[in-house]
């Protein structure tokens, strides 16, 4: 399965993507997660012993001329659009408790498009990763969709975006819905995230009428206390552990 989980900042996609991957891997899944936000912190979410050294993709000079044929940050009329990347996850992936763990990096800068060597070879490694890879590829994204392109679009089996009850959140939901539609990416669904009761919800689900629920993770205090302890907010609460389940059954049972 290729799964990509997007949101606006803060609603809980990185702890939903490190919960799927724990998960996946205990059924016995090979699971490669790719953290595709700059902001986020799934490396350590995920427990991984320090995270501040995995360096992303985009930042890698000398591996991007070498695959590219132009150095970042440099006039380079001509560069490779299709370079070799099929080694990558292997030599740039760190590894813990069985998952394997890339980071991407940026490919838009400005808030304009990006035709740049790291651009070049970011959106050919994620074509590689959804395209071509046999296992379980968990994407962790920003809050838009920037890093899929048509094509790798439609090798998502599901995007996930996550909705906290608010009404940016479910702005935001909308927005990334119209762009995945654009992109011709049909296969998208809604988890609910930091739910106090079932007036938020009502409210989630009448915001966002027409949309798959695949399920509603609780509001629970101690995942937060545990990331201000510096502590792994994947243990921290049986509750959202266990609604987290149930979610990985609904996508194995709708991929089946």
């Amino acid at each position: 399965m290729k799964i990509a989980i997007s949101g606006k900042g803060g609603v809980g996609k990185t702890l939903l993507s490190s919960l799927l991957s724990r998960i996946f891997i205990d059924s016995g899944f090979s699971v490669l997660a790719i953290d595709a936000d700059p902001d986020a912190n799934l490396a350590a979410t995920l427990g991984f012993p320090h995270p501040e050294e995995i360096a992303p993709i985009s930042e890698l000079e000398d591996l991007i001329t070498e695959r590219t044929g132009a150095r970042p940050g440099q006039s380079a009329p001509f560069f490779k659009l299709n370079p070799k990347v099929d080694d990558l996850p292997e030599t740039y992936s760190a590894e813990h408790k069985g998952v394997k763990l890339m980071r991407m990096g940026r490919i838009k800068r400005g808030g304009t498009g990006c035709y740049c060597p790291e651009g070049a070879l970011l959106q050919a490694l994620l074509s590689h990763l959804l395209l071509q890879r046999d296992e379980v590829v968990i994407l962790d994204m920003e809050a838009g969709i920037e890093h899929l392109a048509r094509g790798t679009a439609k090798a998502v089996d599901k995007l996930i975006v996550v909705a906290e009850p608010g009404r940016r959140s479910i702005e935001t939901a909308q927005t990334i819905n119209k762009l995945a539609s654009d992109l011709g990416l049909k296969n998208i669904a809604v988890v609910g995230n930091k739910i106090h009761s079932q007036a938020e919800k009502d409210f989630i689900t009448a915001s966002l009428p027409g949309f798959e629920f695949l399920g509603f993770i609780p509001y629970d205090q101690t995942i937060v206390e545990a990331d201000l302890a510096s502590n792994s907010v994947i243990d921290a609460s049986e509750r959202v552990t266990g609604e987290v389940k149930n979610i990985y059954d609904r996508l194995l049972s709708a991929n089946s």
